[in-house]
């Protein structure tokens, strides 16, 4: 029997790499949270062919039943899933913006104007889980600063740029193509301005928050943390 303050450097690798599957979450993994949450719960789901899978599996009869908690568990998930949280950093949001007097509009604000949020929101980065490893790995910068941490939370008035060094990364060039017609076609919401010559994004107020418009239904993930 190997003593536990014995630890070898494969299996600190092995432990490493285990790691990096659960943070990295692979594609088909994304396919079932989909099947069970929604497309639009990842980019990578909204697609012709998660659409024809989705289109077959309607066929089945569906399932009888579903409690309230089954109904707000689910739609608790599917915001966690968007926008990439733990359940802590979820926990704490709700009960920050339920002290508001408008919690939905209060919960989507504090979710939509993470730095990662807006880089996804701004088109500097094409999927959410880019935009989360382009803030972690040092590439934005805000009002001069660079950062490092996803869940910075910007303000009306803030300036975010990229970091000069990075300018000439793979991950921007893309811009250059632009007027060719060849970048990001992303619709940029009306509370941010980019511009695609400068890489620069400005705060021009906060992101509007009506349900119809919405897919996420926060008053049912109140509900959930409310029992």
């Amino acid at each position: 029997m190997i003593p536990r303050y014995l630890t070898t450097a494969p299996a600190r690798r092995n432990l490493a790499e285990c790691n990096i599957k659960i943070v990295m979450l692979p594609i088909k993994s994304k396919y079932k949270i989909a099947k069970r949450l929604g497309a639009g719960i990842f980019e990578q789901t909204q697609n012709q062919k998660f659409a024809l899978s989705e289109a077959r599996s309607s066929k089945k009869p569906p399932r009888r039943g579903g409690s309230d908690y089954g109904r707000q568990l689910l739609e608790k998930q599917r915001v966690r899933f968007t926008y990439g949280l733990s359940e802590r950093q979820l926990s704490n949001y709700a009960k920050k913006a339920y002290e508001q007097p408008e919690p939905g509009v209060a919960l989507h604000s504090l979710l939509e104007m993470r730095a990662d949020s807006v880089a996804y929101r701004s088109g500097l980065a094409p999927t959410r889980r880019a935009a989360r490893q382009l803030v972690s790995h040092g590439h934005i910068v805000i009002n001069g600063t660079r950062i490092t941490t996803p869940s910075h939370h910007v303000k009306k008035g803030d300036v975010v740029t990229i970091r000069e060094g990075s300018r000439r990364s793979p991950l921007f060039t893309r811009f250059a193509e632009t007027d060719e017609g060849k970048g990001d076609t992303r619709t940029i919401p009306g509370w941010l301005s980019f511009d695609a010559t400068t890489l620069k994004v400005e705060i021009l107020g906060e992101p509007a928050y009506t349900p119809l418009e919405t897919a996420l239904d926060y008053a049912t993930v109140f509900e959930f943390y409310s029992r």
